[in-house]
């Protein structure tokens, strides 16, 4: 099924046979190309062209994205098993956070592969964030559905092998700022609000207090010697809190 796309306006079409250099990327020649094509398959696409043979991708973002976690937690779980569940969880979300899928699907080039509607891709389409995290995942859902379950887990651990090595080498730090922006994106629709409440101290020594809040509902307040500090305290404080209580900011 052929697919006219470009970032910058010229004409490029998309056809199962270009999936080809997709698959030697990734490592796996499908027995169904039509499940790689639906994972590149953008649902502007199908609302411009509503008798395509395939459908979006949407269905298989939510099984790659279960796929994803379940791989990546076993892996925290086997590999790390003096760390508590709490930094568990901490790691594996800011591994699976929509930035790092992105920086997945980039490495592979799959913004180049997407099937977008005119409009989705004459606004960029091919290098929104949030377009290549889903993608990422999708292609994921598509390599378990075609190859099966260990397939995937190989496709999955091979994308996180970096990631994993800078963990066991120290050198894998939290953006607790980035977390909790995507954490209150994806549950409240919103971003957080980060306010200066108290500075205290000479100039040469002061101590900021930062507050962080979801709207008129304080998440939490922290402290440190630059506003940057207090602010990455307050976003820890205010993750962690919404990460127990998910109802926290409503």
């Amino acid at each position: 099924m052929p697919r006219r796309s470009s970032t910058k306006g010229e004409l490029k079409v998309i056809t199962l046979s270009s999936l080809n250099k997709l698959q030697s990327s990734i490592g796996f020649k499908f027995n169904n190309p039509h499940i790689l094509q639906q994972a590149v398959t953008h649902t502007s696409y199908i609302n411009e062209n509503p008798a395509a043979a395939t459908g979006d991708n949407e269905r298989m973002e939510f099984l790659g994205d279960a796929l994803i976690n379940l791989f990546v937690a076993e892996k925290l779980y086997c590999d790390f098993p003096d760390l508590p569940e709490g930094k568990l969880t901490e790691i594996r979300v800011s591994l699976v956070r929509q930035e790092n899928l992105a920086e997945k699907a980039l490495q592979l080039k799959l913004g180049d592969y997407l099937m977008l509607g005119k409009g989705e891709n004459a606004s960029g389409g091919r290098i929104k964030r949030n377009n290549l995290a889903d993608a990422y995942e999708a292609l994921t859902a598509a390599v378990y559905l075609d190859r099966g379950f260990e397939s995937a887990k190989t496709f999955v651990l091979t994308g996180f092998a970096e990631d994993i090595q800078a963990i066991k080498d120290g050198k894998h730090s939290l953006n607790y700022k980035a977390l909790l922006q995507e954490l209150t994106q994806s549950d409240f629709k919103t971003l957080p609000e980060y306010e200066v409440i108290e500075a205290t101290g000479p100039d040469h020594d002061k101590i900021f207090c930062v507050s962080v809040s979801l709207g008129d509902v304080l998440l939490a307040i922290g402290s440190g010697k630059t506003k940057k500090t207090a602010e990455a305290e307050a976003a820890r404080a205010a993750y962690n809190k919404l990460i127990t209580k998910p109802d926290a900011g409503n």
